[in-house]
């Protein structure tokens, strides 16, 4: 099996949250981890048509500019009744018109706003998931692939200023409040003291993200 020697990682992502979730979620571990962002390095185009597609993309692109094994995570809401969108395109549904940058506002109204075209007002139909896919690659491009996903319902209005992203408008299944009215430690249900127990698969996170990091740690990490 490779080896991720020294532990060092580099994330392939601009996305500042993502940033900060992956460095708490390894923290049990002593990996350094520093982003293509802060080496300054561009976003590649992603044009897959599947979200293991999008991740490699980043992943590989990150890899070979650094000489390092990087981490990417391509994610995205998948909701039913919109027949699985905005899924690998929920960050272009953010994308300002101007070119200004991502407003998660107007896209979580996006949402809703087919919902409401869809008739989807009822809990029922407004059901749907985060999907999260981790692609682990060398620089020679060897990858390998760990996915998460979270169910639940789609809610109007957001609540809370937790998170980041869809994060207001999302019910976890069994729960009461929405992602963006969870703290990080409750989202992720992740710990240094679950961390012991990643190699016997014992680890199921709450979010999509730390479900597929746990399939992570279980293969990589334990």
């Amino acid at each position: 099996m490779r080896t991720i020697e020294p532990k060092q990682l580099v994330l392939a992502s601009h996305n500042a949250g993502k940033l900060v979730e992956i460095r708490q979620l390894m923290e049990p571990y002593g990996f350094n981890i520093t982003s293509v962002a802060e080496l300054g390095l561009p976003e590649p185009v992603e044009d897959g048509v599947s979200f293991e597609e999008n991740a490699y993309t980043k992943a590989v692109a990150a890899a070979r500019a650094t000489g390092l094994v990087a981490l990417s995570d391509d994610s995205g809401l998948c909701v039913d009744a919109l027949n699985g969108d905005p899924g690998i395109n929920t960050a272009d549904w953010a994308e300002n018109e101007d070119g200004s940058g991502r407003d998660f506002n107007m896209a979580m109204k996006k949402v809703e706003t087919a919902l409401q075209a869809k008739g989807a007002t009822s809990a029922e139909a407004r059901t749907g998931y985060f999907c999260a896919v981790l692609c682990l690659c060398w620089p020679d491009g060897h990858a390998e692939y760990f996915r998460g996903e979270a169910h639940g319902t789609l809610i109007w209005p957001p609540r809370g200023e937790q998170g980041f992203g869809y994060d207001p408008v999302f019910l976890p299944d069994g729960h009461k409040r929405t992602f963006g009215e969870m703290s990080s430690e409750e989202k992720h249900a992740w710990s240094a003291a679950d961390a012991a127990h990643a190699a016997d698969g014992q680890v199921d996170g709450l979010s999509h993200r730390a479900r597929a990091f746990a399939k992570f740690a279980e293969a990589r990490l334990g």
